[in-house]
């Protein structure tokens, strides 16, 4: 009888994190919600259903990842899926008007965070033998959009660690790969949305495919690179952006 399948998912409680733990519930026997909110991580959890669980880490504290990993390991006995999906938004201003720790938290959360998620997870895959991690990048990491300093700095920071992660545990049974979502309707998204600093009718202009991505169809590509399905890939980063970064022309030409 083969060992029951463990996911975790970061910053799970909402948007593309409660998707993909949505997602993933079809493919595995337990999915770990992670959440800063404890609260909202058990609540999340219990929707799921009893098989799976909630609880509360801070992906910035070092000493809150490891008891959550610890956590996991415990209760289930290995960890086959890791998601890093846990981030915040951008302070909204002019690059010489940004601040500093404001420019810190959005680097901590983002590619502090993922690294030491992936540290302790990888370090109980490696132990396996088997598992996968899917990082979540942006389309900010490759293309350059005004005043988002600290959030592409932190997703092309995240790209690049999951490069040298995944040429670094290929040899012993762990993928690394990444999705790099466009911009997807999220409340993230409306926040920014309500901030000015973006506009959804202009991105959705520019978007080739006209629209915005829903949480979910972000969630089916987690599942399809943590899944047996994606065996033979990793280093890699796959953009889910509607033709975002494809488009190499004005927009007047999308019709």
């Amino acid at each position: 009888m083969s060992a029951p399948s463990v996911a975790i998912v970061t910053g799970a409680a909402d948007g593309i994190g409660w998707a993909t733990a949505q997602r993933l519930a079809a493919d595995v026997d337990h999915v770990v919600v992670l959440d800063v909110r404890a609260q909202a991580a058990l609540e999340r959890a219990t929707e799921l259903g009893h098989a799976h669980l909630g609880l509360a880490c801070d992906v910035v504290s070092p000493e809150s990842v490891k008891t959550a990993i610890r956590t996991v390991l415990e209760r289930f006995g290995r960890v086959d899926t890791l998601v890093n999906n846990a981030g915040i938004g951008e302070q909204v201003t002019p690059t010489v008007d940004q601040d500093l720790a404001a420019f810190d938290r959005v680097l901590g959360v983002h590619l502090r965070g993922t690294f030491l998620m992936s540290r302790e997870a990888g370090a109980a895959m490696l132990g396996q033998g088997t598992g996968a991690i899917v990082n979540i990048t942006s389309v900010a990491a490759f293309a350059g959009i005004p005043m988002r300093n600290a959030y592409g700095a932190a997703k092309a920071g995240i790209a690049a660690m999951t490069r040298a992660m995944a040429c670094e545990w290929a040899r012993r049974g762990v993928r690394v790969n990444a999705v790099a979502p466009g911009y997807v309707r999220t409340a993230l998204v409306d926040e920014l949305a309500r901030k000015g600093a973006i506009d959804i009718r202009a991105i959705e202009a520019r978007t080739p495919m006209a629209r915005l991505a829903q949480p979910a169809e972000i969630a089916e590509v987690v599942a399809f690179l943590a899944s047996p399905r994606a065996g033979f890939v990793t280093g890699t980063t796959l953009p889910v952006d509607g033709g975002w970064l494809a488009l190499g022309a004005p927009e007047t030409t999308l019709g």
